[in-house]
């Protein structure tokens, strides 16, 4: 496995770089002068079309390459990035989404959020690449009623493939940081909203059937609760991430340490939508965790992190973003 010729201290490989959070990433490190190879498969979980949008701008950019491969399968992978600088970081945000189709699923969950999580591991090894940052779940917590949670808390309850996916994704760079000196970060991110969120999210869904007139699905008694995260605060944790030196191998929480009810999540959305919504309750769905809540002080410690958009600006962001599309 011959890495490629050069390597370049500014140079990424954006993995799931066409989805909601990768997109974004993106477009802040060529804004900052870093040369991006963007890694993905155009999955058709939803429109392949709607991610090659996201990249509209970086694709005039002389400083970003794309690269369509899929992570599961090692040799293509290492054939189609061999040809390039050999990059100083890799920020691993490529994954099967969701907990519901997880449960459906769960072979192909493992596939690519396991196999090529360690797939990229390999290459980060035989390349050399000295930063591995990799986008993890509150999913991970599961059904914990110790809230917030913290990083520290020995336990993990998932309650998903999806969810256990993530875990392992964490333990294989524990593994490759000890054996190999990788710095590898992970980050437990918590319910990521903003402009390109993907369709199946409860927000972007939401406001949707609310602007066609549509009922909206209620699982449960709406009493669940989300720790809502604006994606340029998690993109601004994670270029944090490429920075970070102290030590070697890190698992820290990016949420907004606030938590949102569901019922009050679709009143904020009315507000912002300007719409009233009709609401479809249904009984819950396995697989859902009744609340998230993130503990943040170790990003505020280690990266100086702290989130800096309340859920109704957010809010706003998204809906403008939806409404002039």
């Amino acid at each position: 496995m011959n890495p490629p010729n050069h390597r370049n201290r500014e140079t990424v490989v954006v993995t799931g770089a066409a989805g909601f959070i990768g997109s974004h990433l993106v477009d802040t490190l060529l804004a900052e002068g870093w040369h991006v190879i963007a890694v993905d498969n155009f999955d058709p979980f939803y429109d392949p079309e709607v991610k090659r949008h996201n990249l509209g701008s970086a694709l005039q950019n002389p400083r970003f390459t794309l690269v369509e491969a899929d992570i599961r399968n090692l040799d293509s992978l290492k054939s189609a990035l061999s040809s390039h600088l050999t990059p100083h970081a890799l920020v691993h945000l490529a994954a099967r989404a969701g907990v519901r189709p997880s449960i459906e699923d769960p072979q192909g969950y493992y596939e690519t959020n396991v196999l090529g999580t360690q797939n990229l591991l390999e290459l980060a090894h035989a390349w050399n690449i000295e930063q591995f940052v990799f986008a993890s779940s509150s999913s991970v917590y599961g059904v914990n009623p110790d809230v917030p949670w913290r990083e520290d808390d020995p336990v993990l309850r998932p309650v998903s493939p999806y969810g256990a996916s993530k875990i392992a994704g964490e333990f294989l760079g524990h593994v490759y940081s000890h054996l190999y000196g990788i710095r590898f970060l992970g980050l437990r991110l918590f319910t990521v909203y903003g402009p390109r969120q993907r369709p199946d999210l409860a927000i972007h869904k939401f406001a949707h059937l609310m602007l066609e007139s549509k009922p909206i699905p209620i699982y449960g008694a709406g009493s669940t609760s989300r720790d809502y995260t604006y994606v340029d605060d998690i993109v601004r944790g994670i270029r944090a991430c490429l920075d970070y030196d102290a030590t070697n191998y890190e698992i820290i929480n990016l949420g907004n340490s606030h938590t949102v009810k569901l019922l009050d999540m679709v009143a904020a959305l009315e507000n912002a939508l300007g719409e009233k919504a009709q609401l479809d309750k249904q009984r819950a769905q396995p697989g859902d965790v009744p609340h998230t809540w993130a503990d943040i002080t170790k990003a505020q410690q280690l990266i100086g992190w702290q989130p800096q958009t309340p859920f109704a600006e957010g809010l706003q962001h998204f809906v403008h973003w939806l409404t002039s599309s």
